[in-house]
């Protein structure tokens, strides 16, 4: 059985890495993108399995990579969606779960709450 891959997509390096330390243990190839437009080019080439993903990225918003994911994704394949964001509010929130995000996440975040949130959506199949 091939190992679980985990995108991650954050725009500030910091950030990244330390979701990369946090995750190191998980028995998942992790994998990273920097901008919205590599985001959407991993998913088809690397078909993750949880997709770590922020909102504001450069290139293409976090929200239109999950369009975009949308389109491209055939009925039944889903990589598990974990949105990260500094923007507070519940209208975002709203909005990214209509796009079929599976957690929402607000920074500042504890490396705790996302390596569980992770590792029970690897979990799920």
């Amino acid at each position: 059985m091939a190992k679980k891959k985990i995108l991650l997509v954050d725009d500030d390096p910091d950030i990244l890495g330390s979701m990369e330390t946090a995750l190191a243990d998980l028995d998942a190839e992790l994998i990273t993108a920097r901008d919205g437009d590599s985001a959407l080019q991993q998913v088809g080439e690397q078909q993750p399995h949880v997709l770590v993903l922020d909102m504001m990225l450069p290139r293409r918003s976090g929200f239109l990579v999950l369009q975009g994911l949308k389109v491209k994704k055939r009925k039944g394949e889903k990589p598990y969606v974990i949105m990260i964001t500094g923007n507070e509010g519940s209208r975002h929130k709203d909005f990214a779960e209509t796009l079929g995000v599976d957690d929402y996440i607000n920074k500042p975040f504890r490396m705790e709450r996302l390596v569980e949130s992770v590792r029970n959506l690897l979990e799920k199949d």
